[in-house]
């Protein structure tokens, strides 16, 4: 699998724009990839999606920067040597969307497929396996990445979010959650709580 995380200028793919990709490839986490680019003409721009990523509207907008398309087209060609390409992530289908919907603007082929794994359903199990109530907030699961990251012994993530750090978190909560041991030599100085 591939564990993917996309910062965007707001929630809705087909109005907003990715302004950055990471990802991690899950079976060889030293092959990554980071590309952050130049948002497509005519996107929306939620300023309170640009507190979260810490871009300014002035560098998603630069001429400097990469095109999305580019972007995309170098995403592709990252995974094209990858066995098993099945997105992975907190949010998944977000992410899924986002760089569907962006290929499919410049008629890039994207095989990624449509299913996914989450890392909330497998932390939300890993919680029940141990006979734990996981965080509820008006009667819905409130267990997000800071809190998965937490449970698996990791600090919470910097803000504002990068793409790459998101990504790479992600794998590593993965694979204490998995195989119950670190995956990122960068995160080997943080234990593993003993119930992984």
């Amino acid at each position: 699998m591939i564990v993917v995380d996309v910062e965007t200028t707001g929630l809705n793919s087909k109005k907003n724009s990715i302004v950055s990709i990471g990802a991690v490839d899950f079976s060889n986490p030293i092959n990554q990839f980071y590309e952050e680019c130049r948002i497509w003409r005519g996107s929306k721009i939620n300023p309170k999606a640009l507190e979260i990523n810490g871009f300014s509207e002035e560098e998603i907008r630069s001429p400097n920067r990469k095109t999305l398309e580019k972007t995309i087209k170098e995403f592709v060609e990252w995974i094209e040597h990858i066995k098993d390409i099945t997105l992975a992530g907190e949010n998944p289908s977000f992410d899924r969307d986002f760089l569907y919907d962006s290929a499919q603007r410049y008629g890039v082929n994207l095989h990624i497929g449509h299913r996914t794994i989450d890392l909330h359903s497998k932390c939300y199990i890993h919680l029940l396996k141990r006979g734990l109530t996981p965080p509820n907030k008006n009667k819905r699961s409130d267990l997000n990445a800071d809190k998965i990251f937490e449970y698996v012994g990791l600090p919470i993530e910097p803000k504002p979010h990068k793409a790459i750090v998101g990504a790479k978190m992600e794998a590593e909560a993965f694979s204490r959650l998995i195989y119950g041991k670190s995956l990122l030599k960068e995160f080997e100085r943080y234990p593993l709580p003993n119930y992984l």
